[in-house]
């Protein structure tokens, strides 16, 4: 993503956040009191929270993790959940007051508003623990049998573990991951396969949690690609040092899994969102040399692009990037902009993607209708 865009997205964060925190202020605050003292201190409360929501996301990728940055994305969460369930509620106040009587008293609007108001923090904040308590849930193994019409008889059976969007950084740390590894040997998978967006922050910052990746067990061994949030925890440093623990990083190239007997082409691309930079997407250079008549998986962190990937005639893809939406209403927002390859299996001209909800989360500390997952994807030949 260039600058550009980055600086946009940061602004639109920044109206949101306000946006936001302004309409709490309003609800919860202007709303149900008159009292000055109340308000001063209230509205500067908010304000504050507003501005160090934005600053906080943006710092958090520099800033060494702490009890602040922990905290802050619950805290989103939360405002996230409580604004939505109170404009639902201001919704059906509207509906019910358009049909009673105008001479209803002072008392009683009253004390519908603070009605509205509780109701609206006690389902906002519901929504937001249970939200987080899923985002903290161990992510189950989803398996996918998947057949390869070019797949060596020899390799029927192999399996490759996806592990995508694990995110480690301020908030999910080493004992996260540690009970991630050990899930993803518990499917005792031929391969690993890492899809990219691994990291939050920087090496100095975070390596000793992301080197729990070291007691990832499988006979061919850990690839990974980069995903965009990589680039952004900067994706040189960190390839260096994951090359140092024995991952096998695939920058547009191509490597053969298997023996002499039976092997199939692995392939794994830079994110596409680095196109332009130093490292960008390169499918012809993963592709130079290949023999198509061999059955092939390609490792790429976003699912854009795939049909160029169809078109070329490879068999699979293994993505991640859109974390199913990872929460309630993103997952609609990701169905729509994705459609099919929001997650899960799809199929275009005879080729496969699967596209992982992810490990872990990013943002706001919530999921909701997008529970993480685990892949193990199990090649059967044809």
């Amino acid at each position: 993503m260039s600058l550009s865009l980055r600086l946009m997205f940061g602004a639109v964060f920044l109206l949101v956040a306000v946006a936001m925190h302004a309409y709490l202020y309003r609800r919860l605050v202007s709303d149900l009191t008159r009292r000055r003292a109340v308000r001063l201190t209230a509205v500067s409360g908010f304000g504050a929270l507003g501005v160090v929501s934005m600053v906080g996301f943006a710092r958090m990728r520099l800033a060494e993790p702490g009890v602040f940055s922990a905290v802050l994305p619950v805290w989103f969460g939360l405002v996230i959940y409580v604004v939505l369930a109170l404009l639902i509620a201001d919704l059906g106040r509207w509906l019910f007051t358009a049909r009673t009587p105008k001479n209803v008293s002072e008392e009683r609007r009253d004390f519908l508003a603070k009605a509205v108001a509780v109701s609206g923090v006690v389902a906002g904040s519901s929504l937001a623990s249970f939200g987080a308590f899923r985002a903290f849930a161990p992510a189950q193994i989803t398996e996918v049998p998947l057949k390869l019409a070019r797949l060596p008889k020899a390799l029927d059976g192999f399996s490759i573990v996806q592990l995508s969007d694990v995110h480690i950084g301020p908030v999910l740390q080493r004992r996260f991951l540690d009970d991630l590894v050990d899930r993803a040997n518990s499917a005792k998978g031929d391969l690993v396969a890492i899809t990219g967006d691994l990291v939050d922050n920087v090496p100095q910052h975070i390596g000793h949690s992301v080197e729990a990746l070291t007691r990832l067990k499988a006979k061919y061994g850990t690839y990974f690609v980069t995903g965009n949030h990589d680039y952004y925890s900067g994706a040189d440093a960190w390839v260096q040092v994951l090359q140092g623990w024995g991952v096998n990083v695939l920058r547009n190239r191509r490597v053969e899994i298997g023996d002499a007997g039976a092997s199939f082409d692995l392939l794994g691309v830079d994110d596409f969102g680095g196109r332009g930079l130093v490292h960008d997407y390169d499918l012809d250079k993963a592709m130079a040399g290949r023999d198509p008549a061999r059955a092939s998986v390609l490792l790429a962190h976003q699912p854009a692009g795939f049909d160029t990937v169809a078109e070329r005639g490879l068999d699979l893809q293994l993505s991640g990037h859109t974390h199913g939406g990872q929460t309630f209403p993103a997952t609609g927002v990701a169905s729509l902009m994705w459609g099919e390859r929001a997650h899960g299996l799809s199929q275009t001209r005879g080729s496969h993607l699967y596209v992982s909800r992810g490990c872990g989360f990013v943002g706001p500390t919530t999921r909701l209708g997008a529970p993480p997952e685990i892949v193990k994807i199990v090649l059967l030949s044809a």
